[in-house]
């Protein structure tokens, strides 16, 4: 058994150092290879991936930092915590290639202007990264992730001779309004995401912080230098589509956030409406409004104070997704309410009253979708704020 072990550790060294003595050709070619967004919120942003093809050493490999396993122990809980392991997967090309036109996604490479040396480094860079114990790193969709890798990456290896451009973007956007262009804010991604996310997110980014988008790291390397000699050059040296789709778009269900919010909200206030006139409160719309946005805002807190997500802190979606509404929720069925109820629900009046000043202001962007339930919960609060003096 020892004997196996050994052999196989020599094995191993053997082919690493095979791989580092691997020269390649001046035949070869780096590209960035960038593929369009899918119909599932996990593909909505597209993908990015590096490409290195030398066609004397019959070498055509692809290097996807995208790749994460649904069945890997804990996955759902690591998920939740902001702890999610992506890593580096080192692949035939012909095998990416084939599952985008499986699902007929379009794909797009930029060839990278560099000399023998710098594509030396970029493959060395790739090897050493994608060995076992280097693969894997902790995904960050906004500040680490497959889009971003390749930024790095360039930046690392090209150090001063690569000069980022921001030609062709539009400047002074928060990384929210970048992802909510991706997607159509009347889906329940786009709910769920703007819900879970706080007011991190509404910084304005950086032009090279755009590139966590696929497509934005598309457009700024196009337009991008490299100084080669001192001289200034086209970072890209060809662009060529190898894919030639029509972008798909993500499908809006037929029970989409806005209409299930705008039918519980015309039935809310149906309901405060005959309250009013019969001078009497439907508990079982309160218990359902205020256990539901309290559940929600469990989920805020959890989101916020107890997993290591980058972007879920600072979350001004509490104001109506008020945690203490779980309570308050089983209070309010009972027969006597306690007498502070009235200024309870003058205080998530002003809650309320808050958002449109925080909206407007751009310190956080809110889901479009929860206008009406919001119009609803102000109705209704104000109601009972009066109902229960």
């Amino acid at each position: 058994m020892r004997k196996t072990i050994l052999l196989f550790l020599f094995f191993f060294t053997f082919l690493q150092n095979v791989k580092a003595q691997i020269k390649l050709s001046v035949y070869s070619e780096i590209s960035i290879v960038t593929a369009g967004p899918g119909t599932e919120l996990y593909e909505a942003f597209g993908h990015s991936a590096i490409r290195v093809k030398d066609p004397v050493l019959n070498i055509d490999l692809i290097y996807n930092y995208g790749m994460f396993d649904f069945n890997a122990p804990n996955f759902e809980a690591n998920f939740t915590k902001g702890k999610l392991l992506y890593s580096l997967s080192r692949y035939k090309f012909k095998y990416f290639l084939a599952s985008y036109k499986k699902d007929k996604r379009w794909v797009k490479q930029q060839v990278l202007n560099l000399n023998k040396q710098d594509k030396q480094a970029f493959f060395m860079y790739l090897e050493n990264n994608a060995a076992p114990e280097n693969a894997t790193y902790y995904y960050d969709p906004y500040y680490n992730n497959c889009a971003t890798k390749l930024r790095d990456i360039a930046t690392t290896i090209l150090g001063d001779k690569i000069v980022l451009s921001d030609k062709g973007i539009e400047k002074n956007q928060s990384f929210r309004q970048l992802m909510n262009n991706e997607i159509h804010w009347n889906t329940w991604g786009s709910f769920g995401i703007n819900l879970a996310l706080g007011s991190k997110l509404d910084k304005k980014a950086d032009f090279t912080e755009y590139m966590y988008l696929p497509k934005y790291g598309f457009t700024i390397f196009k337009n991008s230098t490299l100084f080669i000699k001192n001289q200034p050059e086209k970072l890209i040296k060809k662009e060529e589509t190898l894919l030639d789709f029509k972008e798909l778009e993500q499908k809006i269900s037929m029970f989409n956030p806005f209409l299930v919010f705008s039918t519980f909200a015309l039935i809310g206030l149906f309901f405060t409406f005959s309250d009013y006139k019969k001078n009497k409160i439907s508990k079982w719309l309160d218990y359902i409004t205020l256990f539901t946005t309290g559940i929600v805002g469990i989920l805020i807190i959890f989101l916020w104070f107890f997993t290591d997500h980058s972007t879920t802190p600072n979350n001004f979606n509490f104001l109506w997704a008020f945690a203490p509404n779980l309570i308050v929720a089983f209070l309010m069925i009972k027969k006597q309410q306690p007498n502070w109820f009235n200024y309870y629900f003058k205080f998530l009046v002003f809650l309320l009253l808050v958002i449109p000043i925080l909206w407007i202001s751009k310190v956080q962007l809110f889901p479009i979708s929860v206008i009406p339930l919001l119009i609803f919960l102000f109705v209704r609060y104000l109601f009972l704020s009066k109902k229960l003096n």
